[in-house]
């Protein structure tokens, strides 16, 4: 359940607070495999737009579509639409945050087949004779599924598709063991394995991200790289915990002991916002998964999020995310 934390008293000096769990959570990522079978080359399967997959998969509305490939073996060429093709070999995976639609293949002079065709249940044209197996590729796809990504600034800060070694540990992700676990899993299927195959897609996606995040330094601007940055991630840690605040470029520069003209440029430098303008998004985000998740009226998600007026909130509302808020509820249900 969302919860919103109160304006209290506590000084905004002795704030540690998780954004990165913040905005994950934010996200409620799920996930589902596709396909998970062995091609012999040549062959091809075009993957749909986000819009077409979460029609296809008769996803929930408002939920973001993100497709995955695994290489287990062999290497795919994955090529978006207008795009330049990517080689993604053994132990790398590509997942297109961007959503565009693409084709996956190997080899050249093949008819493509769509994942559509596949989903509803067609035999895979492409699976290899028994004794040729060992050369084909064996590839596992599948789909995160992430919500309210409008106003999320990790989600605005992803590219549109990611590269990732599932071979390459790292200091702070576990990519290469939540992968060989999911592996093993889904070449079992013991009592038990559906569920433990949802949890680990959910883990999968946010090692992703966190294998993402290691290669941003602070040189870098974008939200990723602010939040590395000890000014300006302190000061968007007092934002996340408490968004509904009196929170003003004079009271943020006072927590990171900067003065506002200063501190205000920085924020900006690194994060293309202004800091009113971040708070604003935020609170429009967290207005918008209230109105979703909770029972609240409009007026005390308004004052929740920093709003006395609830005209000047849904006038925000309205100009950030496109519909009034009771026209958002409406809709999302």
């Amino acid at each position: 359940m969302l919860e919103i934390t109160k304006n209290n008293a506590e000084t905004t000096d002795n704030i540690h607070y998780d954004v990165l769990s913040d905005v994950l959570s934010s996200l409620r990522v799920s996930g589902s495999i596709l396909l998970n079978e062995d091609y012999a080359s040549p062959w091809a399967i075009a993957i749909p737009n986000a819009e077409r997959l979460r029609t296809a998969l008769q996803a929930q509305t408002g939920a973001h579509v993100i497709a995955f490939h695994f290489v287990k073996r062999g290497y795919i060429e994955i090529t978006p639409d207008n795009g330049e093709p990517t080689i993604i070999e053994a132990g790398e995976m590509a997942i297109c945050f961007g959503g565009a639609a693409h084709r996956i293949s190997q080899g050249t002079d093949v008819k493509t087949v769509s994942a559509e065709a596949l989903l509803t249940g067609s035999n895979n044209p492409f699976q290899p004779e028994e004794k040729h197996r060992i050369r084909s590729t064996s590839l596992m796809c599948g789909v995160f599924m992430m919500h309210n990504v409008k106003l999320n600034p990790l989600f605005a800060s992803l590219p549109p598709l990611f590269h990732a070694s599932a071979l390459r540990p790292g200091s702070l992700h576990n990519l290469p063991e939540v992968l060989d676990w999911m592996t093993k899993e889904t070449g079992q299927m013991q009592p038990g394995s559906t569920y433990v195959i949802d949890r680990l897609l959910e883990l999968l996606c946010v090692e992703i991200l966190r294998s993402h995040i290691e290669t941003v330094t602070t040189s870098k601007s974008g939200w990723l790289a602010g939040v590395k940055d000890p000014v300006v991630g302190k000061a968007i840690s007092m934002i996340h915990s408490r968004p509904g605040d009196n929170w003003s470029v004079k009271r943020l520069a006072q927590g990171v002991a900067m003065s506002p003209s200063r501190f205000a440029a920085r924020f900006s430098a690194a994060l293309g916002d202004s800091p009113m303008a971040y708070v604003t998004k935020w609170r429009m985000n967290v207005a918008g998964r209230l109105l979703d998740e909770t029972q609240q009226g409009i007026g005390a998600i308004a004052a929740d999020v920093g709003y006395d007026n609830v005209a000047a909130f849904a006038r925000g509302f309205k100009r950030h995310l496109g519909v009034p808020p009771g026209a958002w509820r409406t809709r999302r249900h």
